[in-house]
This record gives C-alpha cells, structure tokens and sequence, in this order.
C-alpha cells in the first residue's frame, strides 16, 4: 500500500483527525475570500498567480525553509498541498510548510511549480521569475498513474475557498468528468476543453464547490450534488440527488451516498478503473485508513458506518479532497485497511 506523500507529513496523526494539521476551518470561512487588500508587497519575489491580499510581512521568507530559490511565505494555511505534491521539496514546520529542499533536478522542479501554482493561497513564492513557469502550466491538468489508471487526472490551483481541496478530471467515453472544483484559471480551462470539456461537474459535498458557477458557464456541463448539500450558491445546480442511490452516470460509473461529513455526502465509483473519488468522506495518513472528526459537519458515527458500507465496493484506489491518496496493491489489501480502521473505531454500533 502506498500513501501518496506519507513521508512529508510531520508526526503520528490521530486516526480521526485528518485534519489536525491544517488551521481552523471556521477561521478561514470567516475571512476568505473577502480579504481586505493590502498594499501591494515591495518584495521582489516571484508570485505566480499575483496576489495582493495580504501585506508585505506576511509575504516574507519563513526562516524554516532553507536557503534557495523556492521558499513558503507566512500567508501558508497548513492545507497540506505542496507536501503531498511535492514531498521530496515540502515538509511542515511550526504549523505551516516550508522548503526542506531545494530542486536539484528537472523532475524535482517541475514538482515544485506544480506545487506553486496549485498553493490556494499563492504562500510559495521564489526569488526569481521562473523561467519555465509556462511549459509548467501546461502539464496540468496531472496524469495521477498512466499506467494503473489512464484517464484520470489532478487538476491541480487547488482554491482557497475549499481550504485547498483537490479537484479531479475524469476522461470517459460518455462524456469527461469534473470532480469538484479546482480554482477558476483560464489556462486550466483551455487545457480541458483541449480534452473533450466536460459533460458533468460532480460536487461530492457542499464544502468543495469553490467556483463550480464559473466552470459550468465555461464548460457548459451539467453538475450535479445531492439535495441535501443545496444551500444559496448551489440552488440553481442541474441535477439534484435525491434519496440514497446509488445513482448510475455510466455503466462503470457509480455514484454512493456516504452520509456522515455532511449529510448528503457522496462519493464517485469508477468501477472498471477501480477508483473511489472519495471527497472528504475519507482518506489516508501515514497511519492508515481515517476520516476527520474535528471537520464533522453532520454525524462522526454514521460517517463510520458509511465507511464501512464502502467495504462491498471495489476499488484500489483513494482519491479524496482533503488528506493523502492512496494506492492499494489489489482488493484484499483494501480490505484490510477498512477492516483494520472499523477495529481500531470507538463508535462503531
């Protein structure tokens, strides 16, 4: 089994708290996106998406990164992006990440701008413009395994609105996927419509929906959420799941109502590929299977029960919003990682 990026991750996490590292979401809601500008930093340091929300202090070198190009500012919110993109360059340091290591080679620095491109709050920065930052932005969106699993990608400009959630694409026959919702960029946008656009834009839970309105005008695709996740921004969303499912967009295309998170969670089964687009239903740390209590919205123990439903499902792969990936060898060793966090669950009924 492989936890994609496990090594960069500072310290045993408690199985429940997915999310122990990150900064409290309840105060990220309460300032972002509607930051109050700064003036703009007098630092001479390159920002690949141009932000001017915050002021030159916090848009200052960390002393945790080393000496080099590539550095983390002080504006870093914990979501935990670039050290799981980037493992061998991030790692975390007093509550926030920072460059452990310079790039010392070409695969290694294109690690790096991915990473920076895709930091929801623009915290990675570099001292000079890079020069290939261009050729950078057209690898996205990033194949996750061309050979286990063609056809799925990371869209990468992770958005500060979702507190960094990942975002997925979906190649298919019957029409390509959009898995929640990555940051609005034009660049992204010309590179999916390149690979056929979108037919649906699959929200698996209210919290990562970030600019789903901008993605659907752009790529004119019908998205879908359950009713149950429907509030003010999303009443005007094409198809509303109703009931418990599952619901079918493909013969190999399942979609499972996970309730727990929030109440109409739903995850995206990609059966012939064997991969669960899990949302932030659950995920991997480096100790095993686990969801987070701590970012609860609806019920932890009927968030361990649908978890546990999951177990009649295969798939060898995890791919979710918040929280690390991961590779299973074949079904069995899936098994035993759902079976392993069912034993170790104090809530189980």
């Amino acid at each position: 089994m492989e936890v994609s990026g496990a090594t960069a991750l500072a310290g045993p996490m408690n199985t429940f708290n997915l999310t122990k590292s990150f900064n409290s979401r309840t105060h990220l809601r309460k300032y972002s996106p509607f930051v109050v500008k700064a003036v703009q930093s007098q630092n001479k340091s390159y920002d690949a998406q141009g932000s001017t929300k915050t002021s030159f202090s916090k848009r200052e070198r960390r002393p945790h990164n080393v000496p080099g190009d590539f550095f983390v500012d002080h504006t870093c919110i914990d979501c935990d992006t670039c050290r799981w993109m980037a493992p061998e360059i991030f790692s975390r340091a007093d509550g926030m990440s920072a460059v452990s290591k310079q790039p010392d080679c070409k695969e290694e620095r294109v690690k790096a701008l991915q990473a920076l491109l895709s930091c929801p709050t623009s915290s990675i920065r570099t001292e000079k413009p890079p020069a290939d930052i261009l050729e950078v932005q057209k690898t996205f969106p990033i194949p996750v395994n061309e050979q286990r699993i063609p056809g799925i990608y990371h869209c990468g400009y992770h958005s500060e609105k979702s507190f960094g959630a990942a975002s997925y694409f979906i190649v298919h026959p019957e029409g390509n996927i959009l898995v929640d919702s990555p940051k609005y960029t034009d660049k992204l946008a010309r590179r999916l419509e390149m690979m056929g656009g979108a037919r649906y834009m699959f929200l698996t839970h209210r919290d990562d929906i970030a600019d789903h309105m901008k993605w659907s005008k752009r790529l004119n695709c019908d998205r879908i959420i359950h009713s149950e996740e429907v509030d003010s921004s999303t009443e005007d969303v094409e198809r509303k799941l109703n009931g418990t499912g599952p619901w079918s967009l493909a013969d190999d295309l399942e979609l499972i109502h996970v309730p727990g998170h929030t109440k109409g969670s739903v995850c995206l089964l990609h059966k012939s590929l064997k991969v669960l687009f899990a949302g932030d239903h659950v995920a991997m740390d480096e100790s095993g299977l686990c969801i987070s209590e701590t970012y609860n919205w609806f019920s932890v123990p009927i968030q361990i029960k649908s978890v546990k439903k999951l177990m009649q499902f295969d798939f060898e792969w995890i791919l979710p919003g918040h929280g690390r990936r991961a590779e299973f060898r074949d079904i069995e060793e899936k098994n035993s990682a759902f079976e392993s966090f069912l034993a170790a669950s104090p809530r189980m009924t």
